[in-house]
């Protein structure tokens, strides 16, 4: 085993400053797959319709919404309510959807590891 000031002590293996490069060099890899993943899916459209098809809502994967149809049959004056309900739920099913594709695309790079402990 040898000493060198500028590599410390070496045994002809991988130095600890070369172990750290090459770990900088892997996480900015995954950063940016990760930024390519998220940029894909946010250019995506989801679509979720509820109540037999009358009402139908659109997101994009940055969880916009991006349209909601109503077919005229929904819309009671009687029962305003059931038509809020059923707006919400098409929503609320969209955007569920984008989430799910999101966090697929995430674990698929990450291998599930939880990244929110590190605040990736």
């Amino acid at each position: 085993m040898g000493y060198s000031a500028r590599r410390g002590f070496t045994n002809g293996k991988v130095s600890g400053v070369q172990r750290q490069a090459e770990m900088q060099q892997k996480i900015a890899e995954m950063q940016e797959q990760m930024n390519a993943t998220q940029e894909a899916v946010e250019a995506q459209e989801f679509t979720a319709s509820v109540g037999g098809g009358v009402v139908e809502a659109k997101v994009n994967g940055k969880k916009e919404v991006l349209a909601v149809t109503i077919q005229p049959e929904a819309v009671d004056p009687e029962d305003v309510e059931m038509l809020q309900d059923l707006v919400v739920s098409a929503v609320n099913e969209a955007l569920r959807q984008a989430g799910e594709a999101m966090d697929k695309g995430m674990a698929g790079i990450t291998g599930g590891l939880n990244l929110g402990a590190f605040g990736l």
